[in-house]
């Protein structure tokens, strides 16, 4: 496989985890957007992030929750598609759909904490698995860290770059209000941030070679078409293949991390969880593999995985889907 060509797909396919609170604003509701879009042009959304972060994290979980249960009850495509996901990972149910709406509430307002008051945020983060890094760190190893969407992904990656350099891919925001918006959060982190380009590319090459580390998104869809149908909770979803093919060429440890929200405001407990060093050679079984674990872990605290995404959609370009 031409070195080139790694990532050219998968990982420009990859959405920055500092954007996406804000993109599933924008998509959970029509009613959302709308308001959204209707404030673009005061650019203000910067200026009311550095407010709300000036608030307790108990009073952010509270207003976001409550956020979310209101969005939730609004008709829509957001609460039928949560309720479809929940129910095929054997969550059904209103109330657990309700609780898991409300912790996307939460999710996208402590996200103002975590990237205006950086340090406050980090002090609140528990790990009692560090051990997990330290021992691939010790082999020698470059770090593949695979965080999903649960619980707090924008603390995860802060805490661990705190610790060790660490490299992510982010994609400009092609709204002026959103740039404005990445650019201060990003002043704010110790995380060095690459561009989804063929310069960012090189910049993860050459960080993995070097046996550092990186961070990715692992549980969306390939938007085009770049992955494998493999088994989610039960029903075939289309998985990227670019986890198995960082593993196979630079032979990195590969580490599922996640931050749990804590009850009553009192910060997250971050979650690492290696996968087996011997990673399959098929490009279907190292997805499959992921999707397992990435069960696993969801499973711990299931509420807080933001079932609302479309994680069964094809999107233009895939294979076609097998039969279930």
């Amino acid at each position: 496989m031409p070195r080139n060509n790694l990532f050219q797909r998968d990982t420009l396919s990859e959405r920055p985890a500092a954007v996406e609170p804000l993109r599933y604003i924008r998509k959970s509701h029509p009613v959302s957007a709308l308001i959204l879009e209707s404030q673009t042009r005061s650019h203000w959304l910067p200026t009311l992030c550095r407010g709300l972060a000036m608030l307790p994290l108990p009073v952010l979980h509270a207003i976001g929750r409550a956020l979310g249960r209101l969005i939730y009850v609004l008709p829509g495509r957001y609460r039928q598609r949560l309720q479809e996901n929940a129910a095929q990972a054997g969550y059904p149910g209103a109330s657990f759909a309700r609780r898991s709406a409300a912790e996307a509430g939460a999710m996208i307002l402590e996200t103002c904490r975590i990237w205006f008051r950086n340090d406050d945020s980090i002090a609140q983060v528990i790990c009692d698995d560090w051990d997990v890094i330290d021992t691939a760190r010790a082999e020698g190893k470059g770090i593949l860290f695979l965080t999903p969407h649960l619980g707090s992904f924008e603390i995860t990656a802060r805490y661990v770059a705190r610790r060790m350099p660490l490299t992510v891919m982010f994609r400009t925001p092609s709204k002026e209000y959103l740039r404005a918006l990445m650019d201060s959060a990003r002043s704010t982190s110790d995380l060095t941030a690459v561009p989804a380009s063929s310069q960012g590319v090189r910049a993860f090459m050459r960080t993995l070679r070097e046996g550092g580390a990186v961070g990715l998104l692992p549980d969306q869809a390939p938007s085009l078409g770049e992955g494998v149908w493999v088994p989610f909770f039960g029903r075939q979803a289309l998985t990227m293949t670019l986890p198995g093919k960082l593993a196979a060429q630079f032979k990195v440890a590969v580490i599922l991390a996640s931050g749990e929200r804590l009850p009553r405001g009192r910060g997250w407990r971050l979650h690492l969880m290696r996968l087996p060093a011997e990673m399959p050679d098929n490009p279907a079984a190292q997805a499959a593999l992921l999707n397992d674990a990435m069960e696993t872990l969801i499973r711990r605290f299931p509420e807080q995985y933001l079932w609302s995404y479309n994680r069964y959609k094809t999107p233009p370009g895939a294979p076609p889907r097998p039969a279930e």
